[in-house]
């Protein structure tokens, strides 16, 4: 790409893809630091958990079946299915003015008994992360996540307060 003058980040085509994909790690990111601190079921992610909630068990009640077995285990392919994309597309008009970045992307974990990981973070959208976790965190399906973060986080501690001994130690 040889054009004489500089390249400019601000002009490139894929910025903001990349702003996007930041914002979308960022919210995933203090979304997990929220389960790590509070237990999921006193999180309120929204002015409107309530009616979200009410809503999704309405308009999908798939998900609520079968012991919330489409809660825990996100299945990609029906949600991004045709008639999946068609069913969250109508959901997701009623809150346009409701939820602020209501369709702006978010990283969901795909299991809720896991981390976020490569392979068990998909995208979807600001709505669709919502309705996921306001019913995991009023079911009690993030519990375990919540004790495995609030464990990672105890332990990142004591390793943080190992190194600050062994420097203050060594000086």
């Amino acid at each position: 790409m040889a054009t004489g003058g500089k390249f400019d980040p601000n002009k490139a085509q894929n910025h903001q893809d990349a702003r996007f994909a930041v914002k979308a790690v960022e919210h995933a990111q203090t979304y997990w630091n929220l389960l790590e601190k509070v237990q999921p079921r006193e999180l309120k992610l929204t002015a409107y958990d309530d009616e979200i909630f009410e809503h999704a068990k309405r308009d999908f009640p798939e998900l609520f079946a079968d012991g919330h077995e489409k809660l825990i285990r996100i299945d990609e392919d029906w949600t991004k299915s045709k008639e999946g994309k068609e069913r969250w597309r109508n959901y997701m008009a009623e809150y346009e003015k409701k939820i602020k970045d209501y369709n702006f992307g978010s990283l969901i974990r795909t299991d809720s008994e896991k981390e976020y990981s490569e392979k068990n973070t998909i995208f979807v959208m600001r709505m669709q992360f919502y309705v996921y976790e306001i019913a995991r965190n009023r079911l009690g399906l993030n519990d375990k996540a919540h004790e495995f973060a609030a464990e990672e986080a105890r332990k990142e501690a004591e390793e943080k307060a190992k190194r600050k001994a062994a420097k203050k130690a060594v000086s």
